[in-house]
């Protein structure tokens, strides 16, 4: 048979085998996930040291990536800490995205899982408040490389084990603001500021099982506000298009990089989670003709709108407005109140009943402790879950709340559980278009307290767990 004959022969009877993805690069990424936006838009990311993006595998062919931000060093700004607290944040990796198609299943870049979620979502992991405390300003440090008192590596290992549909992270990322105390054990040579480097310590690299098993909505926490970690999170977290304005590099762009239009995930079977950024919300009452009244004012007409759209609908974001705090003055005697009363006096404004219609379920952080409250259907129910890693929040509150504590005038609740002092983080398992059962777990994933949620009620089996594993 002639070379040539053989050859032909050789091709149809002995295919080339299809194009497989290649080995993990010598410099692998960082991190890869997913994260979801507006109308449950998919958006896939890498982190990666080198220059260009890697090509993705979606169900065996090769998708482009883009450059989101460029490596590079964004020039020091003021931050919320003293000058000698702070350094500029470099970023020395380039970030990239990839939009995924709703229909796609399977995603990978060098050899790394980037998960899908199903069509109806059943099983939610809600976290919050994760990183470890080091702040100049209240003589605050965590031990960071302690798992005990520090154990948000082992809280997102046990939560992807649990193997969620998607991740519910209520903010607060990064909280390694400052430089260690000069000889201090406890946090000797941990990176700190705004960077990368904290980043990945507080964040990417602990998170990284969970971030492997499940998409995620990420709400934007006060610690994420431009002042403070703001940088990161738009490079790193945010689904709207990276731009200069928004980034939170020129303070002078704040109003516009503190702020973000709320947008709705779709769950299946009617039902949705509207993500609302309040980082730059602070504590108190806003004054006549503050921005912010204005700014929140137009996205809570946004999340009414959203709001008409499903049947029922859990909004996320990092301030409880509908949780209450305990408080302890020196010398002086505990006092439970409202956690937020800015975000209160605007909605207030817009709408009597705080809340339009549809909206059931409020998902929160910032305090660090666990809380749910019901108001008899009057209002949404509240769940606060900020004990996934930072340093808690240790002044107790009583298993019932006094009078004079509603978080709101006219707010009393009818149902109210707690976990102080205790880490851990909360499941939701779905049993009907808007009905689950939320289980609050410890570091080791034992359920510690059982919860009901049906509609805008919603109820505990533990008034106040009292374990500190």
């Amino acid at each position: 048979m002639p070379k040539l004959l053989a050859w032909i022969v050789a091709i149809f009877l002995f295919p080339l085998p299809a194009l497989a993805e290649p080995q993990p690069a010598t410099i692998s990424p960082i991190a890869a996930y997913m994260l979801l936006g507006p109308d449950g838009q998919r958006t896939a990311r890498v982190v990666t040291e080198i220059k260009d993006c890697p090509a993705l595998f979606v169900d065996g062919k090769v998708v482009a990536m883009h450059v989101r931000v460029p490596a590079g060093t964004a020039p020091l700004r003021p931050t919320a800490s003293k000058p000698e607290f702070s350094k500029a944040s470099a970023f020395p990796a380039t970030v990239c995205d990839a939009e995924i198609a709703p229909e796609a299943r399977d995603v990978s870049v060098h050899g790394w899982h980037i998960p899908t979620q199903p069509r109806t979502i059943q099983r939610i992991v809600v976290i919050g408040d994760t990183g470890c405390r080091i702040k100049a300003a209240d003589n605050a440090v965590q031990p960071c490389d302690d798992p005990k008192g520090y154990p948000f590596a082992a809280i997102a290992k046990t939560a992807a084990d649990w193997k969620p549909d998607i991740v519910v992270h209520v903010g607060d990322y990064l909280y390694r603001e400052n430089p260690c105390p000069e000889g201090n054990p406890v946090c000797a040579g941990t990176p700190w500021g705004y960077g990368l480097d904290a980043w990945r310590a507080d964040f990417l690299d602990p998170a990284q099982p969970l971030l492997k098993a499940a998409p995620w909505i990420a709400v934007r926490g006060n610690h994420e506000s431009c002042n403070r970690a703001g940088q990161g999170f738009r490079r790193l977290l945010d689904t709207a298009p990276f731009s200069a304005e928004t980034s939170c590099d020129d303070p002078t762009n704040d109003m516009h990089g503190d702020f973000s239009v709320p947008y709705a995930v779709p769950l299946g079977d009617g039902a949705q989670i509207v993500n609302w950024d309040t980082s730059d919300a602070g504590y108190k009452l806003f004054p006549a003709g503050d921005p912010h009244i204005a700014a929140y004012t137009a996205n809570i007409g946004v999340i009414a709108e959203l709001a008409k759209k499903a049947a029922h609908t859990i909004l996320t974001n990092h301030h409880p407005v509908l949780g209450v705090a305990a408080f302890q003055p020196k010398n002086g005697p505990i006092l439970i109140g409202p956690n937020n009363l800015g975000l209160a006096q605007v909605l207030g404004q817009v709408d009597p009943k705080l809340y339009p219609a549809g909206i059931d379920l409020l998902l929160s952080g910032h305090v660090h402790v666990f809380e749910q409250l019901s108001f008899g259907g009057k209002f949404p129910s509240q769940f606060v879950t900020g004990f996934s890693g930072t340093q808690e929040d240790i002044v107790p509150l009583p298993e019932t709340l006094p009078d004079k504590s509603d978080p709101v005038p006219g707010a009393s609740p009818d149902a109210f559980s707690s976990w102080i002092d205790g880490f851990g983080f909360m499941t939701m398992e779905r049993s009907g278009p808007d009905r689950w059962t939320a289980d609050i777990r410890d570091r080791n994933g034992t359920v510690v307290d059982s919860c009901t949620i049906a509609g805008r009620m919603s109820k505990c089996t533990v008034p106040q767990v009292h374990v500190h594993p």
